[in-house]
């Protein structure tokens, strides 16, 4: 989870202002934001699982795992969202 400020900082596509430095509460809001599958998702994309180990972990095909992934994206970068993880 150490990395999760960092690969928060590359998926969001305009950060206004820096991230908040307290991990507990980042993730506190990722998990409050995102779905079960859209967190596991980004826990996996943190661990550097590979795309079969993401795809098992959370039982779907590589298609699904896509639609996920740009979903996860997408939904890290509305604006609600980004202020809420902003310092």
């Amino acid at each position: 989870m150490e990395n999760l400020k960092e690969q928060l900082e590359k998926d969001i596509k305009v950060l206004v202002r820096p991230l908040k430095d307290d991990m507990d509460e980042l993730v506190e809001i990722l998990r409050r934001r995102l779905t079960k599958k859209e967190w596991k998702y980004y826990k996996c994309k943190l661990s550097g699982a590979s795309e079969d180990e993401t795809c098992i972990e959370l039982r779907c095909d590589k298609e699904r795992l896509e639609t996920i992934a740009k979903q996860t994206v997408v939904k890290i970068n509305q604006e609600k969202i980004k202020h809420e993880l902003m310092a």
